[in-house]
Protein backbone atom coordinates (compact mmCIF):
# COMPACT_ATOMS: atom_id res chain seq x y z
CA UNK A 1 0.00 0.00 0.00
CA UNK A 2 2.90 2.33 0.77
CA UNK A 3 4.02 1.73 -2.58
CA UNK A 4 0.58 2.39 -4.31
CA UNK A 5 0.33 5.87 -2.44
CA UNK A 6 4.34 6.83 -3.28
CA UNK A 7 2.98 6.29 -7.21
CA UNK A 8 -0.12 8.43 -6.78
CA UNK A 9 1.61 11.32 -5.21
CA UNK A 10 4.34 11.36 -7.69
CA UNK A 11 1.47 11.29 -10.49
CA UNK A 12 -0.34 14.05 -8.68
CA UNK A 13 2.50 16.13 -7.64
CA UNK A 14 2.63 18.57 -11.01
CA UNK A 15 -1.53 19.09 -11.04
CA UNK A 16 -3.79 20.77 -8.54
CA UNK A 17 -7.22 18.63 -9.07
CA UNK A 18 -8.53 15.63 -11.55
CA UNK A 19 -11.63 13.09 -11.33
CA UNK A 20 -8.86 10.43 -10.94
CA UNK A 21 -6.61 8.30 -13.79
CA UNK A 22 -6.77 7.40 -17.44
CA UNK A 23 -5.77 4.50 -18.68
CA UNK A 24 -4.06 3.96 -22.02
CA UNK A 25 -4.42 -0.18 -22.70
CA UNK A 26 -2.00 -1.46 -25.00
CA UNK A 27 -3.40 -4.81 -25.28
CA UNK A 28 -4.07 -6.34 -28.38
CA UNK A 29 -8.13 -5.83 -28.27
CA UNK A 30 -8.31 -2.18 -26.30
CA UNK A 31 -5.99 -0.50 -28.15
CA UNK A 32 -7.08 1.54 -31.82
CA UNK A 33 -3.80 3.13 -32.14
CA UNK A 34 -0.57 1.97 -29.97
CA UNK A 35 1.77 3.68 -32.08
CA UNK A 36 -0.03 7.35 -31.42
CA UNK A 37 -0.22 6.17 -27.24
CA UNK A 38 3.07 6.63 -27.34
CA UNK A 39 2.66 10.05 -28.69
CA UNK A 40 0.35 10.56 -26.36
CA UNK A 41 2.44 9.63 -23.47
CA UNK A 42 5.36 11.59 -24.06
CA UNK A 43 3.24 14.57 -24.90
CA UNK A 44 1.82 14.48 -21.26
CA UNK A 45 5.55 14.39 -19.83
CA UNK A 46 6.09 17.20 -22.04
CA UNK A 47 3.80 19.28 -20.38
CA UNK A 48 5.50 18.34 -16.74
CA UNK A 49 2.82 15.81 -15.87
CA UNK A 50 4.23 12.46 -14.79
CA UNK A 51 3.18 8.87 -15.96
CA UNK A 52 3.43 5.15 -15.35
CA UNK A 53 4.32 2.99 -17.22
CA UNK A 54 2.59 -0.50 -16.10
CA UNK A 55 4.73 -3.33 -17.48
CA UNK A 56 3.28 -6.35 -18.56
CA UNK A 57 -0.30 -5.10 -17.79
CA UNK A 58 -1.97 -5.57 -20.45
CA UNK A 59 0.39 -5.49 -22.97
CA UNK A 60 2.47 -2.62 -21.14
CA UNK A 61 -0.47 -0.36 -20.52
CA UNK A 62 0.06 3.76 -19.59
CA UNK A 63 -1.66 5.53 -16.81
CA UNK A 64 -1.86 9.01 -16.81
CA UNK A 65 -3.38 12.01 -14.83
CA UNK A 66 -6.89 12.42 -15.56
CA UNK A 67 -7.67 16.35 -17.13
CA UNK A 68 -9.67 17.51 -19.39
CA UNK A 69 -6.27 18.94 -21.58
CA UNK A 70 -5.54 14.91 -21.96
CA UNK A 71 -8.81 13.33 -22.72
CA UNK A 72 -9.16 15.53 -25.39
CA UNK A 73 -5.34 15.05 -26.68
CA UNK A 74 -6.64 11.03 -26.80
CA UNK A 75 -9.78 12.15 -28.88
CA UNK A 76 -7.71 14.04 -31.39
CA UNK A 77 -5.23 11.39 -31.71
CA UNK A 78 -7.32 8.65 -31.57
CA UNK A 79 -5.82 6.42 -29.08
CA UNK A 80 -8.37 4.62 -26.52
CA UNK A 81 -8.45 5.28 -23.19
CA UNK A 82 -10.52 3.83 -20.38
CA UNK A 83 -11.50 6.35 -17.51
CA UNK A 84 -10.23 5.00 -13.82
CA UNK A 85 -11.33 6.00 -10.21
CA UNK A 86 -9.09 6.48 -7.95
CA UNK A 87 -10.09 3.16 -6.05
CA UNK A 88 -9.67 1.25 -9.36
CA UNK A 89 -6.28 2.62 -9.91
CA UNK A 90 -5.24 1.24 -6.68
CA UNK A 91 -6.58 -2.23 -7.59
CA UNK A 92 -4.15 -2.35 -10.40
CA UNK A 93 -1.57 -1.25 -8.73
CA UNK A 94 -2.32 -3.93 -5.67
CA UNK A 95 -1.96 -6.70 -8.63
CA UNK A 96 0.98 -5.30 -9.95
CA UNK A 97 2.47 -4.81 -7.00
CA UNK A 98 1.93 -8.42 -5.81
CA UNK A 99 4.70 -10.62 -5.61
CA UNK A 100 3.12 -13.54 -7.63
CA UNK A 101 2.81 -11.20 -10.76
CA UNK A 102 5.60 -10.30 -13.09
CA UNK A 103 4.47 -6.85 -13.70
CA UNK A 104 5.92 -3.42 -12.00
CA UNK A 105 5.35 0.05 -12.32
CA UNK A 106 7.96 2.29 -14.02
CA UNK A 107 7.65 6.54 -13.05
CA UNK A 108 7.96 8.62 -16.14
CA UNK A 109 9.38 12.01 -15.45
CA UNK A 110 10.20 13.49 -17.93
CA UNK A 111 10.38 13.64 -21.99
CA UNK A 112 13.70 12.90 -23.43
CA UNK A 113 15.43 14.98 -25.70
CA UNK A 114 15.73 13.51 -29.08
CA UNK A 115 18.12 13.73 -31.62
CA UNK A 116 18.12 11.70 -35.46
CA UNK A 117 21.62 11.57 -36.94
CA UNK A 118 20.53 11.80 -40.60
CA UNK A 119 22.10 13.29 -44.14
CA UNK A 120 20.26 16.26 -45.19
CA UNK A 121 18.78 16.24 -48.27
CA UNK A 122 17.17 13.46 -50.45
CA UNK A 123 18.37 9.87 -49.78
CA UNK A 124 17.23 6.43 -51.73
CA UNK A 125 15.46 4.94 -48.52
CA UNK A 126 13.46 5.85 -45.87
CA UNK A 127 14.01 5.78 -42.02
CA UNK A 128 11.59 3.52 -39.96
CA UNK A 129 12.42 5.75 -36.62
CA UNK A 130 11.48 8.98 -38.48
CA UNK A 131 8.53 7.77 -40.04
CA UNK A 132 7.22 6.21 -36.46
CA UNK A 133 8.26 9.53 -34.33
CA UNK A 134 6.22 11.71 -37.23
CA UNK A 135 3.39 9.14 -36.97
CA UNK A 136 3.69 9.57 -33.21
CA UNK A 137 3.46 13.22 -33.28
CA UNK A 138 6.99 12.68 -30.57
CA UNK A 139 9.78 15.69 -31.71
CA UNK A 140 13.26 15.28 -32.97
CA UNK A 141 15.79 17.20 -33.84
CA UNK A 142 17.75 15.82 -36.87
CA UNK A 143 21.36 16.27 -36.82
CA UNK A 144 24.59 15.17 -38.67
CA UNK A 145 28.42 15.25 -39.01
CA UNK A 146 28.68 18.96 -38.13
CA UNK A 147 26.79 19.27 -35.17
CA UNK A 148 28.25 15.82 -33.57
CA UNK A 149 31.61 16.95 -34.33
CA UNK A 150 30.63 20.75 -32.58
CA UNK A 151 29.57 18.38 -29.34
CA UNK A 152 25.82 19.02 -30.22
CA UNK A 153 24.93 15.99 -28.81
CA UNK A 154 25.43 17.08 -25.23
CA UNK A 155 22.11 18.70 -25.68
CA UNK A 156 20.25 15.22 -25.99
CA UNK A 157 19.15 12.17 -24.49
CA UNK A 158 18.66 9.80 -26.98
CA UNK A 159 19.90 9.19 -29.90
CA UNK A 160 18.99 7.26 -33.37
CA UNK A 161 21.35 6.63 -36.25
CA UNK A 162 19.78 6.37 -39.50
CA UNK A 163 20.90 3.68 -41.62
CA UNK A 164 23.84 4.98 -41.75
CA UNK A 165 27.41 3.92 -43.07
CA UNK A 166 30.30 4.78 -40.76
CA UNK A 167 33.04 2.31 -42.15
CA UNK A 168 33.58 5.42 -45.29
CA UNK A 169 32.54 2.88 -47.92
CA UNK A 170 29.19 4.33 -49.11
CA UNK A 171 26.52 1.71 -47.85
CA UNK A 172 28.65 -0.46 -49.96
CA UNK A 173 26.30 0.53 -52.95
CA UNK A 174 28.87 0.03 -55.30
CA UNK A 175 28.36 -2.86 -57.08
CA UNK A 176 24.92 -2.02 -57.63
CA UNK A 177 24.93 1.03 -58.27
CA UNK A 178 28.11 3.00 -59.05
CA UNK A 179 26.79 4.53 -62.00
CA UNK A 180 23.24 6.08 -60.99
CA UNK A 181 23.21 9.66 -60.04
CA UNK A 182 22.51 9.59 -56.65
CA UNK A 183 25.39 7.43 -55.18
CA UNK A 184 27.26 9.73 -57.36
CA UNK A 185 26.01 12.82 -55.83
CA UNK A 186 26.11 10.52 -52.35
CA UNK A 187 29.91 10.08 -52.86
CA UNK A 188 30.91 13.69 -53.97
CA UNK A 189 28.08 15.24 -51.39
CA UNK A 190 29.90 13.15 -48.16
CA UNK A 191 33.44 13.94 -49.49
CA UNK A 192 33.11 17.80 -49.63
CA UNK A 193 31.74 17.18 -46.25
CA UNK A 194 34.70 15.66 -45.07
CA UNK A 195 37.18 18.04 -46.80
CA UNK A 196 34.63 20.69 -45.36
CA UNK A 197 35.46 19.24 -41.32
CA UNK A 198 39.16 18.67 -42.39
CA UNK A 199 39.75 15.44 -43.33
CA UNK A 200 41.15 13.94 -46.34
CA UNK A 201 39.07 10.73 -46.08
CA UNK A 202 35.38 9.98 -45.75
CA UNK A 203 36.41 7.31 -43.66
CA UNK A 204 37.79 9.57 -41.15
CA UNK A 205 35.45 11.75 -40.91
CA UNK A 206 33.27 9.10 -40.18
CA UNK A 207 35.58 7.48 -37.57
CA UNK A 208 35.81 10.65 -35.96
CA UNK A 209 31.50 10.92 -35.48
CA UNK A 210 32.02 7.79 -34.23
CA UNK A 211 34.24 8.28 -31.51
CA UNK A 212 31.84 11.13 -30.64
CA UNK A 213 28.61 9.08 -30.65
CA UNK A 214 31.00 6.75 -28.42
CA UNK A 215 31.59 9.40 -25.80
CA UNK A 216 27.84 10.36 -25.82
CA UNK A 217 26.79 6.88 -24.60
CA UNK A 218 29.86 6.31 -22.55
CA UNK A 219 29.19 9.61 -20.83
CA UNK A 220 25.36 8.55 -20.17
CA UNK A 221 23.44 8.90 -23.50
CA UNK A 222 21.34 6.51 -24.78
CA UNK A 223 21.81 5.19 -28.40
CA UNK A 224 19.34 3.05 -30.96
CA UNK A 225 20.24 2.09 -33.96
CA UNK A 226 18.62 0.17 -36.80
CA UNK A 227 20.26 -1.93 -39.81
CA UNK A 228 23.53 -1.10 -41.37
CA UNK A 229 24.07 1.80 -38.79
CA UNK A 230 24.50 -1.16 -36.04
CA UNK A 231 26.95 -3.31 -37.61
CA UNK A 232 29.09 -0.61 -39.78
CA UNK A 233 29.29 1.28 -36.17
CA UNK A 234 30.91 -0.97 -33.97
CA UNK A 235 33.21 -2.05 -37.31
CA UNK A 236 33.97 1.50 -37.85
CA UNK A 237 35.13 1.72 -34.16
CA UNK A 238 37.11 -1.73 -34.18
CA UNK A 239 39.02 -0.57 -37.39
CA UNK A 240 40.21 2.64 -35.66
CA UNK A 241 43.55 3.29 -37.17
CA UNK A 242 43.68 0.73 -39.94
CA UNK A 243 42.48 1.15 -43.50
CA UNK A 244 39.74 -1.15 -44.15
CA UNK A 245 38.54 0.74 -47.44
CA UNK A 246 39.60 -0.03 -51.27
CA UNK A 247 40.34 2.32 -53.64
CA UNK A 248 37.00 3.41 -55.41
CA UNK A 249 35.90 4.52 -51.75
CA UNK A 250 39.12 6.45 -50.95
CA UNK A 251 41.42 6.51 -53.16
CA UNK A 252 44.13 4.27 -51.96
CA UNK A 253 44.45 0.80 -51.26
CA UNK A 254 43.58 -0.89 -47.79
CA UNK A 255 46.14 -2.12 -45.54
CA UNK A 256 47.49 -5.70 -46.11
CA UNK A 257 46.04 -8.77 -43.66
CA UNK A 258 43.70 -5.50 -41.99
CA UNK A 259 41.63 -8.37 -40.51
CA UNK A 260 44.00 -9.11 -38.58
CA UNK A 261 44.29 -5.37 -37.09
CA UNK A 262 40.32 -5.36 -35.67
CA UNK A 263 40.65 -4.70 -32.34
CA UNK A 264 36.83 -6.06 -31.27
CA UNK A 265 37.38 -4.50 -27.79
CA UNK A 266 36.10 -1.11 -29.51
CA UNK A 267 32.82 -2.66 -30.40
CA UNK A 268 29.88 -2.31 -28.59
CA UNK A 269 28.16 -5.37 -29.28
CA UNK A 270 30.01 -7.94 -31.64
CA UNK A 271 33.46 -10.01 -31.02
CA UNK A 272 35.32 -12.17 -33.93
CA UNK A 273 33.39 -10.83 -36.66
CA UNK A 274 35.29 -11.39 -40.21
CA UNK A 275 35.17 -8.16 -42.28
CA UNK A 276 33.75 -8.62 -46.31
CA UNK A 277 36.85 -7.82 -48.27
CA UNK A 278 34.91 -7.45 -51.89
CA UNK A 279 34.11 -3.80 -52.62
CA UNK A 280 31.24 -5.35 -55.04
CA UNK A 281 29.00 -7.28 -52.20
CA UNK A 282 26.67 -5.55 -50.56
CA UNK A 283 27.54 -6.69 -46.68
CA UNK A 284 29.78 -5.40 -44.52
CA UNK A 285 31.03 -8.56 -42.24
CA UNK A 286 29.42 -11.71 -41.65
CA UNK A 287 27.82 -10.50 -38.30
CA UNK A 288 24.57 -9.89 -40.71
CA UNK A 289 22.73 -13.21 -41.83
CA UNK A 290 21.24 -11.64 -45.10
CA UNK A 291 23.06 -14.27 -46.86
CA UNK A 292 22.25 -17.14 -44.73
CA UNK A 293 18.35 -16.90 -44.48
CA UNK A 294 17.45 -19.38 -47.35
CA UNK A 295 15.68 -21.90 -44.76
CA UNK A 296 13.15 -19.03 -44.18
CA UNK A 297 10.24 -18.00 -46.12
CA UNK A 298 8.59 -14.87 -46.02
CA UNK A 299 5.60 -16.45 -44.36
CA UNK A 300 7.72 -18.23 -41.88
CA UNK A 301 10.31 -15.16 -41.11
CA UNK A 302 9.49 -14.25 -37.20
CA UNK A 303 11.55 -13.54 -34.14
CA UNK A 304 10.19 -14.48 -30.24
CA UNK A 305 11.11 -11.68 -27.62
CA UNK A 306 12.56 -12.47 -23.98
CA UNK A 307 10.51 -12.85 -21.29
CA UNK A 308 12.30 -10.96 -18.16
CA UNK A 309 11.24 -10.47 -14.52
CA UNK A 310 9.36 -6.86 -14.14
CA UNK A 311 10.57 -6.62 -10.88
CA UNK A 312 13.94 -7.69 -11.06
CA UNK A 313 14.85 -6.69 -14.57
CA UNK A 314 12.70 -3.61 -15.66
CA UNK A 315 15.20 -2.06 -18.58
CA UNK A 316 14.63 -5.48 -20.66
CA UNK A 317 11.21 -5.64 -19.83
CA UNK A 318 10.40 -2.30 -20.55
CA UNK A 319 12.01 -2.66 -24.08
CA UNK A 320 10.32 -5.78 -24.84
CA UNK A 321 6.83 -4.34 -23.72
CA UNK A 322 4.21 -5.47 -26.72
CA UNK A 323 1.01 -6.82 -27.36
CA UNK A 324 2.13 -10.32 -28.41
CA UNK A 325 5.94 -11.93 -28.08
CA UNK A 326 6.29 -13.19 -31.84
CA UNK A 327 6.79 -10.26 -34.18
CA UNK A 328 6.73 -10.97 -37.75
CA UNK A 329 10.53 -10.39 -39.27
CA UNK A 330 11.61 -7.58 -41.92
CA UNK A 331 14.80 -8.04 -44.22
CA UNK A 332 17.43 -4.98 -44.45
CA UNK A 333 21.21 -4.45 -45.66
CA UNK A 334 21.37 -5.85 -41.68
CA UNK A 335 18.94 -7.92 -41.37
CA UNK A 336 20.04 -9.49 -38.38
CA UNK A 337 23.00 -10.74 -36.29
CA UNK A 338 24.94 -13.99 -35.89
CA UNK A 339 23.87 -14.71 -32.48
CA UNK A 340 27.38 -16.44 -32.11
CA UNK A 341 29.35 -13.01 -32.34
CA UNK A 342 27.32 -11.02 -30.38
CA UNK A 343 29.04 -10.07 -27.12
CA UNK A 344 28.68 -12.05 -23.99
CA UNK A 345 27.66 -9.12 -22.00
CA UNK A 346 24.96 -8.00 -24.69
CA UNK A 347 21.60 -8.95 -24.45
CA UNK A 348 19.40 -10.42 -27.13
CA UNK A 349 16.15 -9.81 -26.52
CA UNK A 350 14.69 -10.72 -29.60
CA UNK A 351 15.52 -13.88 -31.46
CA UNK A 352 14.70 -16.22 -34.37
CA UNK A 353 15.87 -19.95 -33.39
CA UNK A 354 15.50 -21.06 -36.91
CA UNK A 355 18.67 -19.44 -38.22
CA UNK A 356 20.70 -18.63 -35.10
CA UNK A 357 19.63 -15.20 -35.12
CA UNK A 358 19.97 -12.01 -32.58
CA UNK A 359 17.09 -9.32 -33.86
CA UNK A 360 16.67 -7.17 -31.43
CA UNK A 361 19.58 -6.39 -28.60
CA UNK A 362 20.65 -4.10 -25.65
CA UNK A 363 23.70 -3.68 -24.01
CA UNK A 364 25.36 -0.91 -21.69
CA UNK A 365 29.03 0.84 -22.06
CA UNK A 366 30.20 3.34 -19.47
CA UNK A 367 27.09 5.49 -17.78
CA UNK A 368 24.67 4.96 -21.28
CA UNK A 369 23.00 2.02 -23.23
CA UNK A 370 22.42 1.12 -26.74
CA UNK A 371 19.76 -1.28 -28.55
CA UNK A 372 20.41 -2.61 -32.08
CA UNK A 373 17.93 -3.64 -34.12
CA UNK A 374 18.22 -5.32 -37.15
CA UNK A 375 16.08 -4.44 -40.39
CA UNK A 376 14.94 -1.66 -42.17
CA UNK A 377 11.23 -1.52 -41.70
CA UNK A 378 9.13 -3.53 -39.75
CA UNK A 379 5.99 -3.34 -42.29
CA UNK A 380 8.06 -3.49 -44.97
CA UNK A 381 9.10 -6.98 -45.72
CA UNK A 382 11.88 -6.51 -48.52
CA UNK A 383 12.47 -2.58 -48.88
CA UNK A 384 14.54 -1.93 -51.87
CA UNK A 385 15.80 1.81 -53.17
CA UNK A 386 13.54 3.83 -54.46
CA UNK A 387 10.61 2.21 -52.73
CA UNK A 388 7.67 4.47 -50.97
CA UNK A 389 7.51 4.84 -47.33
CA UNK A 390 5.38 3.30 -45.57
CA UNK A 391 2.28 4.75 -44.62
CA UNK A 392 1.62 4.04 -41.26
CA UNK A 393 -2.41 4.85 -40.91
CA UNK A 394 -2.29 1.29 -42.10
CA UNK A 395 -0.14 0.06 -39.34
CA UNK A 396 -1.30 1.79 -36.30
CA UNK A 397 -0.68 -1.80 -33.77
CA UNK A 398 2.29 -2.72 -35.26
CA UNK A 399 4.68 -4.89 -32.79
CA UNK A 400 7.70 -4.39 -34.74
CA UNK A 401 7.28 -0.09 -34.18
CA UNK A 402 6.13 -0.84 -30.81
CA UNK A 403 9.66 -1.63 -30.08
CA UNK A 404 11.34 1.44 -31.55
CA UNK A 405 8.84 3.60 -29.52
CA UNK A 406 9.48 1.75 -26.45
CA UNK A 407 13.75 2.93 -26.82
CA UNK A 408 11.96 6.46 -27.29
CA UNK A 409 10.23 6.38 -24.27
CA UNK A 410 13.24 4.73 -22.08
CA UNK A 411 14.92 7.55 -21.16
CA UNK A 412 12.18 9.47 -19.48
CA UNK A 413 11.72 6.42 -17.21
CA UNK A 414 13.38 6.20 -13.49
CA UNK A 415 15.84 3.74 -13.60
CA UNK A 416 16.66 0.90 -11.65
CA UNK A 417 19.73 -0.96 -11.56
CA UNK A 418 19.05 -4.89 -13.60
CA UNK A 419 19.94 -8.18 -12.03
CA UNK A 420 20.50 -10.06 -14.82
Amino acid sequence: MKKIVIVFLLLTSSYSSFAGFLLLPMDEVSQQNHLKAYGVTYWVLAQNYKASWLLNYRGGSFLLPDTAEIRKECQIRGVSFEILTDSEAAQIQDEISSPSQNMETVILEKAPKIAVYTPKGKQPWDDAVTLVLTYAEIPFSPIYDEEVLSDGLLLYDWLHLHHEDFTGQYGKFYGSYKNTPWYIEQKRDAELLATQLGFSKVSQAKLAVSKKIRDFVIGGGFMFAMCSATDSFDIALSAEGVDICEPMFDGDPSDANYQSQIDYNQAFAFKNFILERNPNAYEFSDIDTTNKRAMIPMEKDYFTLMEYSAKWDPIPTMLCQNHTQLVKGFMGQTTAFDRELVKNNVLVMGECLINGEARYIHGERGKGMFTFFGGHDPEDYRHQVGDAPTVLDLHPNSPGYRLILNNVLFPAARKKKQKT
